[in-house]
């Protein structure tokens, strides 16, 4: 909920320039805002509907896998936030959101489906696949163009800035280290209920440090997409932010205990609060 909030925000920012702080802007990010937290929970809760069992091992706290939500509950919630969050896209009247929406929706359910032909959480590479899609594409460019509507863009046009394809594929690396490294801490449970992910097939100590050097090295590249902006205060921060966030990652990734799902995991949520703080950086490159 709060990375999709944070990014809204920020890509939202990135899509306004001078003199666009206004109330039509506000009302355009509101738009946007409540109907993806609405659809957050949808996703969420259409992986935790089908994961019960996988839950009750991994993370008995949810909902669900608790009993403080019965079954019947937790499919009630995941109709009613989807369908209102489908709604309120379809009331707002702008395609790219109601097509980011939708979108989500789709690869929300091939992930965590358990039918043939879905539950696409067991292939690394769709499950991979799903999350990309989602956090650094659709994120990204649909509510980039949606922003630009509310402020008035003729047919939402997509002007591919620097600063927004640098967004793409930096997020795009970002979010296929999340993709692999949530299922980390989850390998106990994960093998137990059959489901092959990456980390289950070739061991934690490999995709670990494999997100790892592909976080470092997505650093790295903000680093040079920083020196070579020509303005002096997004250069400066683009520059030294980054550097830092990239040194306190391998600083923490060599004190995680890999034989610990409780470490591990610690390490995991540390690389999400570098996720939302990369968002807080977004909208200052130009």
């Amino acid at each position: 909920m709060l990375g999709t909030f944070v990014s809204i925000v920020s890509v939202s920012l990135l899509a306004m320039g001078p003199g666009d702080m206004t109330a039509r802007a506000a009302w355009g990010m509101l738009t946007a805002l409540v109907p993806a937290l609405l659809m957050n929970v949808c996703i969420v809760g259409i992986n935790q509907v089908f994961d019960v069992a996988i839950d009750k091992v991994n993370k008995p706290y949810l909902p669900l896998a608790s009993g403080e939500f019965s079954m019947r509950t937790g499919v009630a919630v995941v109709c009613a936030t989807g369908a209102a969050a489908l709604a309120l896209g379809f009331a707002a009247g702008s395609p790219p959101l109601m097509a980011t929406l939708a979108g989500s929706l789709a690869l929300g359910v091939a992930y965590s489906t358990d039918l043939p032909g879905l539950r696409w959480k067991q292939h690394p590479l769709a499950a991979a696949a799903c999350i990309l899609a989602v956090r650094a594409v659709m994120v990204q460019l649909g509510f980039y163009a949606h922003m630009k509507l509310a402020l008035g863009a003729p047919s939402a046009v997509l002007a591919l800035s620097r600063p927004l394809l640098f967004a793409v594929a930096f997020m795009l690396a970002f979010s296929a280290v999340i993709a692999l490294f949530k299922d980390i801490p989850d390998v106990k449970g994960d093998r137990q209920e059959g489901v092959r992910t990456l980390s289950v097939r070739v061991g934690i100590p490999r995709v670990f440090w494999a997100c790892i050097g592909l976080l470092e090295a997505a650093y790295l590249g903000a680093i040079c997409m920083g020196l070579a902006s020509q303005v002096w205060w997004s250069r400066a921060a683009t520059v030294c932010l980054h550097a830092a966030m990239g040194a306190a990652l391998f600083r923490r990734a060599r004190a995680t205990d890999l034989t610990s799902s409780a470490a591990i995991m610690r390490c995991y949520m540390f690389i999400w609060k570098l996720f939302y703080a990369e968002y807080l950086l977004i909208p200052l490159l130009r």
